[in-house]
């Protein structure tokens, strides 16, 4: 099949790109490589580099597309707060602007990159499909509100979709090549990593109060490369079932930051050096995964579902590339 993935330079993106090729499709990829790294584009991909709300990229993106895989958007929760405006440009009225660039085109199928955001504080774990959904953040709420008008869309018969909601990202791929590299970085694991290396500040645990057995937040963590096979499943399975799907992505494990920091430093062979800093606003104690409707539905089971195999992926990626994507320049 002939796949359009946007964002495809980026972390889960590009492991994406890497598990479709493998599979046998071709793939073009739209990307302004302002998140997304040159370096992580496959060679047997086609890239199109311009923004997603430049109707001229778009309609290059899109010559000969079958299926779309959407996975540009931003993506921090905190800046979300600070400036909601660039989150509902770039993943509401730019995500609009691809799902009508589709349409026009007689694109009609759809997997979307979304987030377990959209369901808020937990009411109950582990969080399935059925929890209500009440974003407590504009990250949350845009993809959200991208979800609701794929499900209108769908209702009325004008494509098929599918929303991957997954829970905490982690991991590089087990093979090198691709790995986690923002700036900033605001992930976990590899800023544990950074600090048992001495390449960053100590490690601050926001909160050791919570209601959990040692006091600091659980979560999900899910391998980058069983996220981006989840993808190519989600693609092979959108001609079934409903016209609109949503799926959570998760081990239904839950790690805790303490937990995580111990993993890290049986990688590293290093203490992580740590602060205690206050709670965060709007951090729940615990947000795991039922991904019971991807296991029946998709065929999902998660390789890597250790957490000391995810973080040893992490630390690979980052021991080999310590500048990131630009060690090799």
């Amino acid at each position: 099949m002939r796949v359009l993935v946007t964002g495809g330079a980026g972390y889960v993106g590009s492991h994406a790109v890497r598990e479709l090729l493998e599979a046998g499709h071709q793939v073009t990829i739209l990307d302004d490589l302002s998140e997304g790294h040159r370096e992580a584009v496959a060679k047997d991909a086609r890239l199109v580099e311009g923004d997603l709300g430049d109707p001229a990229a778009l309609a290059r993106a899109l010559e000969g597309a079958e299926a779309v895989l959407h996975f540009a958007a931003l993506a921090y929760v905190g800046a979300s707060v600070k400036d909601p405006a660039s989150y509902y440009r770039v993943n509401v009225v730019k995500g609009l602007a691809l799902l009508w660039a589709m349409l026009e085109r007689g694109v009609r199928r759809l997997i979307f990159s979304s987030t377990c955001a959209t369901y808020g504080n937990p009411q109950h774990l582990p969080l399935d499909e059925s929890h209500p959904t009440q974003p407590i953040n504009p990250y949350g709420a845009t993809k959200r509100a991208f979800e609701r008008a794929l499900q209108d869309h769908a209702a009325a018969g004008a494509l098929r979709a599918i929303a991957l909601r997954y829970f905490n990202a982690a991991g590089c791929h087990e093979q090198g090549g691709l790995g986690e590299d923002h700036d900033p970085e605001t992930h976990l694991i590899p800023l544990a990593i950074d600090a048992a290396l001495g390449r960053g500040p100590s490690l601050t645990v926001f909160g050791t109060d919570y209601d959990t057995p040692d006091g600091t937040c659980i979560r999900d963590y899910v391998h980058v490369q069983d996220l981006a096979r989840a993808h190519v499943q989600a693609l092979a399975a959108l001609p079934q079932g409903d016209a609109f799907r949503i799926f959570n992505l998760g081990t239904e494990t839950g790690s805790s930051v303490r937990e995580v920091v111990g993993a890290v430093e049986a990688a590293v062979g290093r203490p992580v050096p740590l602060v205690t800093g206050p709670r965060r606003a709007g951090d729940p104690p615990r947000l795991v995964a039922s991904a019971a409707r991807a296991r029946a539905e998709l065929g999902f089971v998660p390789r890597f579902s250790a957490l000391s195999a995810i973080v040893e992926t992490a630390y690979r990626w980052r021991r080999e590339h310590p500048k990131g994507y630009r060690s090799a320049a």
